[in-house]
């Protein structure tokens, strides 16, 4: 755990700047394949744009709108990078809607645009988990495995590095698109949803700091149900058209 990087005199937020790191990769990935997808790199490093402002100021707005007491005694942490203060569920909405807003308005086809994201969502996905590495978020349970790390007063699992090998795996099977094929729009989009469900499934069984319930059920493990199977059932629907 490392959350907190020193150059000289300055002191950097180690899971802030993991993630603006991984962002970074993403979008220069998304615009170097763009033409692969047949879409305008242009429109998608300005669709990309969008959603990130639109949904750091959704997390940070529903944050301080839930939590206002932590920032009333320093009123400049409210441009703090420290993704701890931020409101996932807010972000994404605002980050759905603001991308779905200049989508429509450039005329972007839907499903080809998501095929085009999928190293963004790739990169995304092991910025975060490199992120919560770095800060101790999303730890795992007490094991006795050589491999497991000492954090939070225990040995336990290093399920940060488990998702971000699984979401590097993911993105290496579906990203670059294969030369050869042209497989129907939407499909690379949504099977690579559907593997994010599976290891996410997966891989929360080892995840010590789950939020359980109906009475023990981990809410994590319920979510990626529910997405795998819209995943299969949009499959069948991208097929059809």
């Amino acid at each position: 755990m490392f959350p907190i990087i020193r150059l000289g005199p300055l002191s950097l937020q180690a899971p802030g700047l993991m993630l603006l790191l991984s962002l970074w990769i993403g979008i220069t990935l998304t615009e170097k394949s763009a033409k692969a997808y047949k879409v305008l790199a242009e429109k998608l490093s300005n669709l990309i744009l969008i959603a990130l402002v639109a949904g750091i100021l959704g997390a940070r707005i529903a944050y301080i709108a839930q939590f206002p007491q932590a920032f009333a005694g320093n009123l400049l942490s409210i441009l703090s990078l420290n993704p701890g203060l931020l409101d996932i569920t807010g972000g994404v909405a605002a980050a759905i809607i603001g991308a779905l807003i200049y989508g429509q308005k450039k005329e972007m086809e839907f499903w080809k645009t998501l095929d085009a994201l999928i190293p963004f969502f790739g990169m995304l996905a092991i910025g975060l988990a490199t992120s919560n590495l770095s800060s101790g978020n999303a730890f795992g349970t007490e094991t006795d495995l050589p491999w497991g790390i000492n954090l939070w007063g225990m040995k336990r699992h290093p399920t940060q590095i488990y998702t971000m090998l699984a979401a590097l795996l993911t993105l290496n099977l579906l990203w670059p698109p294969k030369q050869n094929t042209d497989p129907q729009a939407g499909t690379s989009f949504l099977t690579f949803i559907a593997f994010t469900a599976i290891y996410t499934l997966f891989l929360e069984t080892f995840r010590g700091d789950s939020t359980l319930i109906f009475g023990g059920i981990r809410s994590m493990q319920l979510i990626a149900l529910i997405v795998l199977a819209l995943s299969f059932y949009f499959l069948d629907k991208v097929k059809e058209l």
